[in-house]
């Protein structure tokens, strides 16, 4: 079964990873393809769940870009919101 959320922006969290957030070229199983990058380091306010950082968005935190990421042990994926998304870019540190 194809991941219903191709296409889409996600936040992904993995077993040694860490969190990232992109626009989910592909997924199988474990296995994710992402483009437009972020590694999400750290956040500040933004909920204590990933859930909420991925609806909500975050007030403080480091990000960094990255065009594309192939991610293994992917063991969450979350759509991300518009107003979310607003949030991240204040703190990309390129």
């Amino acid at each position: 079964m194809e991941n219903p959320l191709i296409g889409q922006r996600v936040l992904i969290r993995t077993y040694s990873a860490g969190v990232h957030i992109g626009t989910l070229v592909s997924a199988d199983g474990m296995e994710a393809h992402l483009t437009d990058a972020l590694r999400l380091w750290r956040w500040e306010n933004g909920g204590l769940s990933l859930s909420a950082v991925a609806t909500n968005g975050i007030k403080g935190g480091r990000l960094n870009r990255t065009p594309q990421v192939f991610l293994t042990n992917c063991i969450e994926f979350i759509p991300t919101t518009a107003a979310a998304e607003k949030t991240y870019v204040k703190f990309i540190e390129d």
